[in-house]
């Protein structure tokens, strides 16, 4: 198998990404104050950013989910890659070549699955470019001429051609080293008779990317009648590509989505693609799915809560974009309130609205707009005779139901006043009241849904920090025991003080702080931090290379709990305004005079019960202790950190 990567190529790899740049090509990030960002953590849902980011020192941490680590652990979980395959990426995107200790370079076939795949999809999206420019894609070239697009947007867009026999590309990337199981795996061919066979002939390509950028799958247009498959032909679903998690132009668009709050989803490649060219830079589309939660999920870590943040539909004005409506509303209520529907003149979509009157209409179609939960109620009541009673009746159970699903009574009510308007029922306190009632029933009968409401953990075992096969995923380890944490407790909020000094500022503390035993630390989980610190050569080490000290520190930790928390204090912001060695001194004073004090406690409350059965050597050490200790106590509140 490969040799493990070189430590001071992973440490080139780790120094020379910027987290904050990696991060970013998932979500969005916001100053959080004190040189750290935020934004909306990508590894469970939430509502409002609790996702921090510390360029300074490399490391990112969610006091949501307590998911948290540097750069590479951040990669590994997000796109669920081993250490060695996201030290290889990472080290692609620095330019940087690697070492490996055991059997020298690594050789292509010995690379992950899924820089393989990524591999094989990149390959194949250049061969199929080229192959646009064949006299036999003819056909595709006069497909996009007829829509509007020329060569520069066939360009730009990386729209490619697949050819029409049975194994071109198939032999083309046999040629460049891939197996024929890495093509069948990634989905660019299937087992035919004789072999594998390409899953696209004969079709126009659109490379899919992921939110990084990375191609891992590809939309195919029929463009002959002779083909007998659907119009559309996507990849299955593999390692690298799942439908419901994947947006077309989401590599294009993020920027721009995340700059401008905005994002508009449209139902097509070629509407992406028109839309762009007309200068809505923030359009997407879903790849041969519905639109979901998972697409939410994506499409909020962009645009992130800021109170402006607007998704707009352009789907048709039937039941696609009903369903869209209720959809919204079935997955996140919150995301329904900011969604808007757009319905071009005479059910046009943008590439025919853009051929048939330019880019200025494509531009206005997402400028008046009707709020999606508006368009499922018209059309919900639009279905209903409301000039009998009977129809009103009906209209209003129906949509009601719709309504009630809404978890924010505020914003319930609002709609349920709303509601009634459209119905036509003069007392909107009846729909208010009939509303509420429902919401009642569904969360008697247990509708609500939500689950645990102190949130998850994400799973994940310790990693590999030299390469080799990952662990499977584990079930997060539970805390060290010991009383819960708590920062109303003064003790407690200073330990945390200083471990936070000791990892972000171990110049303010050292040496004095790797004097401290971990027994110093009232709750177990800051005494399990303080024993990662000095297996990791204690705060000392941190006057040199703080990241390098960073990622000593989280090595050490006994599992992942202990890991998390040192990501946490890592990237906490302090509590003081002014971080100084005054401060510090501060902290160290405090930790060590409880520590005193309790030692005199427990040696005095010894003596208290042992009475006269205590030996008089023993009495009288015991008293000298207790005396020293006092002494020791006393200059600690007269000198202050001079006495340390």
């Amino acid at each position: 198998m490969a040799g493990r990567i070189n430590d001071d190529d992973v440490k080139a790899v780790r120094d020379a990404v910027p987290i904050d740049s990696v991060v970013s090509e998932y979500l969005q990030l916001r100053s959080a104050g004190g040189g750290n960002l935020k934004g909306l953590c990508p590894f469970h849902d939430e509502k409002s950013p609790s996702f921090q980011v510390s360029p300074g020192k490399g490391l990112f941490h969610c006091f949501g989910c307590q998911e948290g680590g540097d750069t590479i652990a951040f990669v590994m979980k997000i796109d669920h890659l081993s250490f060695s395959e996201t030290v290889e990426r990472l080290a692609a995107k620095a330019g940087i070549t690697l070492r490996y200790e055991e059997g020298g370079y690594n050789p292509s076939h010995q690379r992950g699955e899924r820089i393989r795949l990524i591999e094989a999809h990149q390959a194949a999206a250049d061969f199929y470019v080229r192959a646009l420019e064949s006299p036999e894609a003819e056909i595709g070239r006069k497909f996009l001429a007829e829509r509007g697009f020329d060569q520069d947007a066939a360009t730009h867009f990386r729209v490619g051609y697949s050819p029409a026999g049975w194994d071109h590309l198939t032999r083309y990337l046999r040629g460049k080293g891939f197996s024929d199981k890495e093509l069948i795996t990634s989905g660019l061919s299937q087992d035919g008779r004789r072999g594998p066979i390409d899953r696209f002939r004969g079709r126009l390509m659109w490379p899919i990317s992921d939110t990084a950028g990375e191609i891992v799958g590809f939309g195919a247009r029929k463009l002959r009648d002779d083909d007998n498959g659907p119009k559309y032909l996507n990849t299955p679903e593999t390692p690298i590509y799942k439908k419901s998690q994947v947006l077309y132009g989401i590599d294009l668009a993020k920027k721009d989505i995340a700059k401008a709050s905005r994002a508009v989803v449209v139902e097509g490649y070629t509407d992406v693609m028109a839309c762009h060219l007309a200068g809505v830079t923030t359009a997407i589309a879903t790849c041969g799915t519905a639109f979901g939660n998972d697409h939410i999920k994506i499409l909020r870590r962009l645009l992130m809560d800021n109170g402006s943040a607007r998704v707009i539909f352009t789907f048709d004005g039937d039941s696609a974009g009903q369903k869209a409506a209720l959809r919204a509303f079935e997955d996140d209520q919150k995301f329904a309130a900011e969604t808007y529907i757009a319905i071009a003149p005479d059910g046009m979509d943008p590439c025919d609205l853009r051929l048939a009157k330019g880019d200025d209409a494509v531009r206005d179609l997402v400028e008046p707009r009707t709020p999606l939960f508006e368009f499922a109620l018209r059309q919900i009541v639009g279905r209903y005779d409301l000039e009998t009673p009977a129809g009103r009746a009906a209209a209003l159970d129906e949509a009601a139901a719709v309504v009630a699903k809404i978890k924010t009574s505020s914003v319930q009510r609002e709609v349920a006043v709303q509601l009634a308007g459209f119905v036509g029922i003069l007392d909107q306190e009846f729909v208010v009241r009939r509303v509420a009632q429902l919401a009642r029933w569904a969360r008697d009968k247990g509708g609500d849904g939500r689950g645990d409401p102190r949130g998850g953990r994400g799973p994940g075992g310790p990693q590999d920090r030299r390469g080799g096969t990952p662990q499977q995923p584990v079930q997060t380890p539970a805390a060290p025991s010991g009383p819960a944490l708590n920062l109303r407790s003064p003790a407690h909020r200073t330990e945390r003080e200083l471990l936070k000094l000791a990892l972000q500022k171990p110049a303010l503390v050292s040496p004095a702080f790797d004097a401290y035993g971990a027994d110093e630390f009232t709750a177990p989980p800051y005494a399990a931090v303080r024993q990662c610190i000095a297996e990791a050569g204690g705060a000392e080490r941190g006057l040199g290379d703080n990241r390098e000290y960073l990622v000593a520190v989280m090595d050490a930790a006994p599992n992942n709990t202990v890991r998390s928390l040192v990501t946490e204090l890592a990237v906490e912001v302090f509590m003081g305004r002014t971080i100084d060695e005054t401060y510090a001194g501060m902290q160290l004073v405090h930790v060590r005079l409880r520590a005193v004090d309790r030692r005199i406690n427990e040696v005095q409350g010894s003596l208290a019960r042992l009475g006269s059965n205590v030996a008089p050597d023993n009495l009288a050490a015991a008293q000298n202790e207790v005396w020293v200790l006092q002494q020791y106590a006393q200059s600690l509140r007269a000198k202050g950190a001079d006495a340390l």
